[in-house]
């Protein structure tokens, strides 16, 4: 069984004060149990005005976590905000892992860091949590399916991280006190444990009836939908295409994607068209997938974000949730920014459970197969809400 245990900082210019504060709100003394691990998340300047070090250093356990733009625990959400969730258990053992300098898709960077951090668990992880750098050469599906080789299949569960710099430059994963944009962090979790796993993307009355096929693709370019170049392809669905080949708002028709294996559908964000008229998205899309296109507005993130969490509630009870949204989503929020983390307080506060949630750059989550059943697949989302209930 594991304990969940919250605790938040707004004082990011007096390290000593934050730290002071984050230890009265845990008291370890008479909290921890046997193992124990802690999450942060935080804005940037967490980082650079040294409090994620000092707060590391004073804890006598892991830490491990990014920067985000945005995040909520109980009691508390800011604009300048750290949340610390800590996971305690006496039969749940944790085991912390961080790669080397990821510089290229080289899958042994990955691997080694696993199989050190899996050695040290007396039996093979129910759970991995994970936080991955944003990196231009790098993206989140070859993340997934690497380490879901490695592991063989096991639950991964985590963010890309981001920050509140349009470029997100100051993005950073953290471990024990130090912060990269190059490595990638992670939590594996052995013992008695069944995780659940929940998601919100599109509603289906936010989706266009009409469906296409890939017929070419080439990673996270989609090419041919259809025989038809992307641009060609969404102009036939009503999208309107201007003088220089571009599609106005792009990023709020989001593609919604079948693998056609059984599990449940993903979604990709187009970024940019090439002059091709091909669509760079925001993970890969294999040929033969079958796609929808989307629309998402403030509306539609805030209801299906309830939704997904009054079930998610619903299916309880639970010790924790650890929850991660896109960026995507909460730029769609317009001029009530804090809308989404609003109703996720809400709803949270009602149920007393604790929870972690924080903004991302993509989201790592298992999709269950599309009958209900158990079988879980790692996936990379984008546009997407996703929960892990403890």
């Amino acid at each position: 069984m594991i304990k969940t245990l919250t605790a938040c900082t707004t004082e990011v210019d007096d390290t000593d004060l934050a730290v002071e504060e984050i230890l009265t709100q845990l008291d370890p003394d008479a909290n921890l149990r046997r193992h124990t691990v802690g999450m942060v998340t935080c804005y940037a300047d967490f980082v650079t005005a040294g409090v994620v070090k000092a707060l590391a250093d004073a804890l006598p356990f892991d830490v491990v976590g990014a920067t985000t733009l945005g995040n909520a625990a109980p009691g508390f959400s800011d604009s300048i905000l750290l949340t610390l969730t800590v996971l305690t258990s006496d039969d749940v053992i944790f085991s912390v892992g961080l790669t080397e300098p990821i510089l290229s898709n080289d899958p042994r960077v990955l691997e080694e860091a696993y199989r050190a951090a899996e050695a040290a668990l007396p039996a093979k992880p129910a759970l991995m949590l994970s936080y991955a750098p944003l990196l231009m050469n790098v993206g989140g599906d070859y993340y997934v399916n690497t380490f879901n080789r490695v592991s063989g299949g096991v639950p991964n569960f985590g963010t890309i991280t981001v920050d509140h710099n349009i470029d997100y430059h100051e993005a950073r994963v953290l471990h024990n006190g130090d912060a990269y944009t190059d490595r990638y962090a992670f939590i594996l979790l052995a013992g008695r444990i069944s995780p659940r796993f929940f998601m919100a993307s599109i509603s289906s009355e936010k989706i266009f009836r009409e469906k296409g096929v890939v017929t070419a693709a080439q990673d996270n370019q989609l090419q041919t939908v259809n025989g038809l170049p992307v641009v060609d392809y969404l102009q036939s669905l009503g999208l309107t295409r201007n003088a220089d080949g571009t599609i106005t708002g792009i990023n709020s028709f989001p593609f919604i994607v079948d693998y056609n294996d059984g599990t449940l559908p993903v979604v990709r964000v187009m970024f940019a068209l090439t002059p091709e008229g091909y669509a760079v998205c925001g993970g890969d899309i294999p040929v033969g997938a079958t796609l929808s296109v989307g629309s998402i507005d403030a509306g539609e993130v805030v209801a299906t974000t309830e939704k997904t969490l009054r079930e998610t509630l619903e299916s309880g009870p639970y010790g924790g949730l650890l929850m991660f949204s896109c960026v995507g989503r909460y730029f769609s929020l317009g001029y009530n920014p804090t809308s989404e983390i609003e109703k996720i307080q809400r709803l949270m506060e009602d149920s007393g459970i604790p929870y972690q949630f924080a903004y991302s750059g993509g989201e790592l989550c298992p999709v269950y197969a599309q009958d209900g059943q158990s079988h879980l697949t790692n996936r990379n989302h984008n546009d997407t809400y996703i929960i892990c209930a403890l």
